[in-house]
């Protein structure tokens, strides 16, 4: 179950992995000794301390592709130390997302690496995300996998309010249910949360949009959802860092997971909002929506600034028609929820809590999968982390 990442960050994370390494030597050097330890004094031995937490960017828009990766590691390989000599066959998990977008593929290469690293066989390693983005799909897929005897799934929940009592009644049944990409207040699953911190994504991409619009101009919002957390999270952010300015979100539109509607959205408020300077797109396809908008209406002074990294959004940045992409790494999403979901199942969650809760930030819930910032300054440095992920 050894880890591996890339090697531009293999000088970050040595010092970290040794520590791993050495903990987990200290559990034992055969199953037997390993299996006569209790899986709590196991867990305590491979115990990483973590690396301090980027700061904050303060006022100034800086790129950055580092993410929360020397963490991560760290955490992975301290699971990995405790799962060692243990039989995962009872271990049958799920990676369940929200939409069949291009944003997902990474997070689905992070998830099917893991199992591989995990030895966890493909029809216990279950990936899926619904073709049209609906409740019913992915209400369909959990009663799926239920019947498939899962014993424990990553989310991220369409409607998080709709989820709420089946996540229970798993919860009750006594699988683990992890939430990623959106946090999941007042379910069962609200105790941990492997995502981006989107208040401070948000917060980014008002930066960002404020260094592209000099501090002055209306802007309008376009979003997938208007309830989901991460949405009103990011959203929250975004007008946090302009609070003060002369820059205004005079328009929130929901174009309920489309990237059409986006489009037309966008055109729209184009045409009927001469004042509106900037649009800030927060799903992953409406960066590439809003560019086509722009281009479409021929209004090139019109600043654009997303989230996330759909290849067209990437060519974008690349070309300079969207100025920024706050971007996530769902690979590690996929990866560290993995081997978090199959130690949940061997070692029990609360010992498998205690080796991430140094990991967790400052609400005792959230386990960060970092935040980046792309501007065309940072294009070839981020698609070049891709390529060495085996994600571009």
């Amino acid at each position: 179950m050894r880890i591996t990442r890339t090697k531009a960050m293999a000088a970050a994370t040595a010092a970290l992995l040794a520590v791993s390494a050495s903990a987990c030597s200290k559990s034992g050097g055969s199953s037997s000794n390993t299996s006569a330890q209790s899986t709590a004094s196991v867990a305590a031995n491979c115990l990483a301390t973590p690396s301090p937490l980027p700061s904050s960017t303060g006022d100034a828009l800086q790129g950055s592709v580092t993410f929360n990766d020397a963490n991560l590691t760290a955490l992975d390989n301290s699971l990995a130390c405790a799962l060692k000599g243990k039989d995962l066959s009872s271990a049958n998990i799920a990676m369940v997302v929200n939409v069949a977008a291009d944003y997902w593929k990474a997070g689905q290469v992070g998830f099917e690496a893991a199992c591989k690293a995990l030895n966890i066989s493909s029809s216990n390693c279950n990936y899926f995300a619904p073709p049209d983005g609906t409740l019913t799909e992915q209400d369909t897929e959990l009663e799926s996998l239920r019947g498939k005897g899962v014993t424990g799934y990553s989310i991220s929940a369409i409607d998080p309010a709709s989820a709420k009592n089946a996540i229970a009644t798993d919860v009750a049944g006594g699988r683990f249910v992890l939430a990623i990409d959106s946090p999941l207040p007042g379910t069962d699953a609200a105790g941990l949360y492997l995502g981006t911190p989107n208040t401070e994504a948000g917060y980014n991409a008002g930066l960002a949009m404020k260094a592209a619009l000099n501090g002055t101009g209306d802007v309008a919002v376009l979003v997938g959802s208007l309830t989901a957390a991460n949405a009103t999270e990011r959203i929250a952010g975004f007008k946090q860092a302009l609070a003060g300015t002369n820059i205004k979100v005079t328009v929130t539109e929901n174009d309920n997971l489309s990237a059409a509607t986006a489009q037309s959205d966008a055109e729209s408020i184009l045409a009927n909002n001469p004042d509106v300077k900037g649009l800030y797109g927060v799903y992953s396809y409406d960066g590439p929506a809003l560019a086509q908008a722009v281009s479409t209406a021929k209004k090139t002074d019109i600043k654009i600034v997303c989230d996330d990294t759909d290849p067209a959004t990437l060519s974008a940045v690349q070309s300079g028609a969207i100025s920024a992409t706050v971007v996530q790494m769902p690979y590690y999403q996929g990866y560290t929820g993995a081997y978090i979901l199959a130690a949940m199942k061997v070692l029990g969650k609360t010992a498998t809590m205690n080796l991430i809760q140094p990991f967790l930030e400052s609400d005792g819930s959230t386990l960060s999968s970092g935040v980046g910032v792309v501007t065309q300054a940072d294009y070839s440095a981020y698609t070049s982390l891709e390529s060495q992920l085996g994600i571009g």
